[in-house]
């Protein structure tokens, strides 16, 4: 999967070329209880995930997302294209299946600078409502220690480009909540540390994907939290989607 700083590099190219309320009950997302392989060394995901989105320009998957409302997605703030932007949702595989809409509004939280750091979250207006049962937002966010799942379909091999195209099926990984410290330049306050290691982490193209607690969206891939420009070297940094409750209320509604 993909972190951001070094994922940047490789969105550049598709971005150039990119450009209501809840209906249904939220959903809560399967998560494997022990620390596993996936993303870069990761698994297929496994049940269903109808608040999957996959963020795509020309055709092409660039980054992941979540559906929280009927009309809502959340991403990460350096996925947001300048052009059309398509998104599909609901399925494990990003070239057909689910809903394939497109995007009415994208919206970057207004902290956000552009440059790798803090803030790196967006929001996605459909053009229209979905039917699609939404991911709930989680209660609080995960300490260190906890147990998490992420999801998405960046590269499973660390080197920027060792792969032509994003795995076709959605892949997760099984791993922690790992202290501040171990990540380079977060902002602990609405970041969160993600463990890694052996080459099991998030990559290039998972960028905007979820990381899930009990069932619940609690971050989005981000960055790195290291200078090595491979993935899998060191932690990475998510944002914490529940440090941004307030703003997404006040944007969504939800």
């Amino acid at each position: 999967m993909r972190l951001r700083t070094l994922l940047r590099a490789a969105l550049i190219p598709l971005v150039a070329g990119m450009a209501a309320l809840a209906v249904s009950s939220p959903v809560a997302a399967q998560e494997p209880a022990e620390i596993g392989p996936a993303i870069v060394g990761g698994g297929q995901a496994t049940g269903d995930f109808p608040w999957i989105a996959s963020l795509q320009v020309n055709g092409s998957h660039g980054c992941g997302g979540s559906l929280i409302a009927s009309q809502w997605v959340v991403t990460a703030a350096h996925c947001i294209p300048q052009q059309t932007l398509q998104l599909r949702i609901g399925s494990k595989t990003w070239q057909y299946g689910g809903v394939l809409t497109s995007a009415s509004r994208m919206i970057k939280h207004p902290y956000y600078s552009g440059q790798a750091g803090p803030y790196d979250i967006a929001l996605v207006r459909l053009s229209q409502p979905v039917q699609n049962a939404p991911i709930r937002i989680a209660d609080s966010s995960p300490a260190a220690g906890t147990g998490v799942t992420l999801y998405g379909w960046g590269q499973t091999c660390p080197q920027r480009g060792c792969e032509p195209r994003p795995p076709a099926n959605l892949k997760q990984l099984n791993t922690r909540i790992d202290p501040d410290s171990r990540c380079q330049g977060i902002q602990g306050s609405s970041e969160l540390c993600v463990y890694s290691t052996n080459y099991q982490t998030a990559c290039y193209g998972d960028s905007g994907g979820p990381l899930v607690v009990q069932g619940a969206l609690a971050g989005a891939t981000s960055r790195a939290g290291h200078n090595s420009p491979s993935c899998g070297t060191g932690d990475t940094i998510y944002t914490d989607v529940v440090a941004h409750r307030q703003w997404i209320a006040s944007v969504t509604g939800v």
